[in-house]
């Protein structure tokens, strides 16, 4: 591409944002309401990126999230705004009845909602192992991890092998693998020590990430659907803004401005462009000139860990009946390495939500969909059946099942969010202070990796994009337009 980008031959925009997510549709919004124009480039045939909601079944209008589900109404503002704007109600998420436990061995427990511990020695492991991880997320920078006397040590190690350092325990590698695939889709010698610390940071501890309750990651569901937030945003936009199954395939810039295309030669010119991708996508662009050392490391040192869904419907919550919470737990046994009921009473919708993370996901993909659902349920029925609550009763059929693997959608690969491996921060903090947030010239970068707060969530989402909206409309306005 010459060094001056002509442009007269297409329409002119003031910005285009690659990317129909909540960061990316957030980011238009706040572009347009400054009063500049903008189009928004999706690869996908919708909106909503990782937020997906699909009716729940045939017999009812309940919804089901295959994709990003919880939020909670005090640290996560900026999402809950959202989500009271676009008129959906909040599901708080059931915390009673007993839960289950799978034990490595192959027995299991039943004990009350919120207890994990398989006994006392597992109960004091825990404690201290996240006694120790509290201390040193405190003391951490959350805008700077690399800082600190002790950072760049923690950057060369795994997050299991800290907590083997922290702990010497039976219990650690249970607790190590269950955060890492809990919270993304990877395994605990897959993710940096100090990246792991500042994930914790981000979503204001340790504890709230992990935690169904007030304050928790897991606390309030959508009646509707969190797609209804990504729905709402678009339509805010003037009609023909978003393009829909456009395949960006490159972005070249000047002093002139940007020019992107896509993968069917359609080309789009702008003041400025936001690319609102994972940064392991960023190697799915051709940028022209190439991105700097800080988002090259970025592009070639991050993975999106693998994160799926299977999703029971029932016509009535048998599990309650048994006095059950709907939950079970299992960080080392099986596909499965956890469950969260996801009904909506209102709506007669009665449904069991099982995640599959992490390296179980990834065995599990080899096999074709009739045997990745065959091995799942078998799972749920001997949890459910073998545990003894349901006093040798059935779990009953669903009548209706949803499956979504993450790592399958090639737009996504994958999910929540992209995760750095040991020694990437520090490479990074050689280079820049700022990675994952400063522009390259005319193009910005949003989504939800790229957030200080809730990184990997819906709010750390949105206000990736508000940040992003205020940069690009600053620089735009900077420049006289």
């Amino acid at each position: 591409m010459s060094d001056q980008i002509q442009l007269t031959n297409h329409k002119q925009y003031d910005v285009i944002v690659v990317g129909a997510g909540l960061s990316g549709l957030q980011t238009a919004v706040k572009v347009q309401h400054a009063g500049f124009s903008v189009i928004v480039l999706e690869a996908l045939d919708r909106v909503g990126g990782k937020t997906l909601s699909v009716q729940s079944s045939s017999q009812g209008k309940g919804v089901n999230d295959l994709g990003a589900a919880w939020i909670n109404d005090s640290s996560q503002s900026e999402i809950y705004k959202l989500f009271l704007e676009a008129g959906l109600k909040p599901e708080k998420q059931l915390d009673e009845g007993n839960t289950l436990r799978q034990i490595e061995d192959g027995s299991y427990i039943s004990v009350p909602f919120g207890q994990l511990f398989v006994d006392e020695e597992e109960a004091a492991a825990f404690a201290v192992l996240f006694g120790a991880l509290r201390k040193v997320t405190d003391t951490s920078d959350l805008e700077d991890p690399i800082t600190g006397p002790d950072a760049k040590r923690l950057d060369s190690l795994t997050f299991a092998e800290y907590c083997k350092e922290l702990l010497e325990s039976p219990s650690t590698p249970i607790i190590a693998t269950y955060l890492a695939r809990a919270l993304l889709g990877v395994e605990g010698d897959e993710v940096s020590a100090l990246f792991m610390i500042n994930y914790f940071k981000s979503g204001t501890g340790i504890l709230n990430l992990v935690s169904d309750g007030p304050d928790g990651g897991q606390y309030l569901r959508a009646n509707k659907g969190t797609q209804t937030i990504s729905k709402y945003l678009a339509a805010q936009l003037p009609s023909g803004s978003i393009h829909l199954t456009s395949v960006v395939k490159s972005v070249s810039q000047s002093a002139a401005g940007v020019e992107v295309v896509t993968t069917a030669n359609k080309t789009f010119r702008a003041a400025r462009a936001v690319v609102s991708l994972p940064s392991a996508l960023y190697p799915t662009i051709s940028f022209s000139p190439a991105l700097p050392p800080s988002k090259s490391i970025l592009a070639e040192g991050t993975a999106i860990g693998a994160y799926g869904k299977i999703i029971y419907v029932w016509a009535i919550p048998w599990w309650r009946k048994a006095g059950l919470s709907g939950t079970f737990e299992a960080p080392l046994s099986g596909h499965v390495s956890f469950t969260r009921e996801t009904s909506v009473p209102e709506d007669n919708q009665w449904s069991i939500t099982c995640f599959i993370v992490g390296d179980p996901a990834r065995e599990l993909s080899k096999y074709a969909q009739k045997v990745r659902r065959e091995k799942v349920w078998a799972q749920f029925k001997q949890v459910f059946e073998g545990s003894g609550v349901l006093k040798g009763a059935k779990v009953p059929e669903p009548i209706q099942v949803h499956e979504i693997a993450w790592k399958r959608n090639q737009y996504a690969d994958g999910a929540p969010t992209a995760v750095m491996g040991p020694g990437v921060l520090t490479e990074l903090g050689e280079v820049t202070v700022n990675p994952l947030r400063e522009p390259w010239r005319r193009v910005h970068f949003v989504g939800t990796e790229t957030s200080l707060v809730w990184k990997g969530y819906m709010d750390g989402a949105v206000r990736s994009g508000i940040r992003g909206g205020e940069e690009v409309v600053k620089a735009l306005r900077e420049e006289g337009r």
